[in-house]
């Protein structure tokens, strides 16, 4: 259980002129769909510098396994690197988390941002270092999906020490999902793929006393069961503060339960507030949070509200 700030490792707000390198660590990506993340980023007078092996492919990974945990380490290592964003989620992380320098990481820690599977590389970096993350798109950008509110609050998130907060939203298919009341504590998860799979590992983090974040993508509503069964069987939802769930997008299938029927039933019963229909995950309008932070969920404002990741 981490019960003060004060023991999350905060990396430098990322400033005007800072290099930021772009790493896969999970699926491959091409230039084409980065191009936009990086217009973004030196609109914002960041210089993005693609990673070696940004751009490798080896199968259904950005490259193999040495590569991608080379370009990791290069970025961490680099005090001329100011900040890490991954270009996608997909699958890989947890392949190379344990061949990361975290000594390299705790010297100089920077920011890393990125979303999906970067989950398991973001539940790493707290265990080894302590880094707070952000939790927000990558840079193969799609204006289609991450519109300007996106990027707007990625913006903030990287290079503000602004309080983030992010409202629920009534069009957001997870809105109903609620159990009234206030809950305060560290903001920890993201993907509940990635959170049931590190389930045995190092990295799943002690959630006592934290508010847990879960969002994903198609997923079928039993899928969503059997993972959340999955953690409680395990005690990994024991003594939580509150549950912040975020987009579960395209996770329909051809039975009566929805999704949200399978979120109602899991959560409800927990005994802590839940705030669903926050517009965090893979759905249109994604919002960035910090992760790895002191935060509050409030369902009568309906709002979840989190320290900066970056100071």
């Amino acid at each position: 259980m981490i019960s003060e700030d004060s023991a999350v490792v905060r990396p430098p707000v990322l400033r005007p002129g800072d290099t930021v390198l772009l790493v896969s660590p999970s699926g491959p990506t091409t230039p084409e769909r980065v191009a936009r993340g990086m217009e973004l980023l030196t609109g914002w007078g960041l210089r993005p510098v693609p990673a070696p092996s940004a751009y490798a492919r080896h199968g259904y990974l950005a490259g193999t396994d040495d590569l991608r945990a080379a370009d990791l380490n290069a970025a961490f290592a680099d005090p001329e690197i100011r900040g890490v964003i991954c270009t996608r989620g997909g699958y890989g992380a947890q392949r190379i988390v344990d061949a990361i320098d975290m000594a390299a990481v705790r010297r100089d820690p920077k920011v890393v941002a990125g979303f999906s599977d970067i989950t398991a590389l973001q539940f790493a970096l707290w265990r080894g270092a302590r880094l707070a993350g952000v939790h927000g798109p990558g840079a193969a950008w799609r204006d289609e999906r991450t519109p300007l509110r996106s990027a707007e609050s990625l913006h903030a998130a990287l290079m503000t020490t602004e309080t983030v907060s992010v409202t629920a939203v009534p069009a957001e298919d997870t809105y109903a999902v609620r159990v009234p009341g206030r809950a305060t504590g560290t903001l920890l998860g993201g993907n509940l793929c990635m959170i049931t799979a590190s389930i045995g590992t190092p990295d799943l983090p002690d959630l006592t006393g934290a508010v847990l974040l879960i969002e994903d993508v198609q997923e079928p509503p039993y899928k969503v069961d059997r993972m959340l069964t999955q953690l409680r069987r395990a005690g990994a939802l024991d003594g939580l503060a509150g549950v912040a769930v975020g987009q579960f997008t395209d996770c329909a299938d051809g039975w009566d339960t929805t999704v949200v029927d399978v979120l109602s039933e899991q959560l409800g019963d927990l005994g802590v507030p839940v705030l669903g229909g926050l517009p965090i995950g893979h759905g249109a309008g994604q919002l960035t949070v910090p992760v790895g932070t002191k935060a509050t969920l409030d369902t009568e404002t309906q709002t979840l509200t989190a320290t900066p990741a970056v100071q």
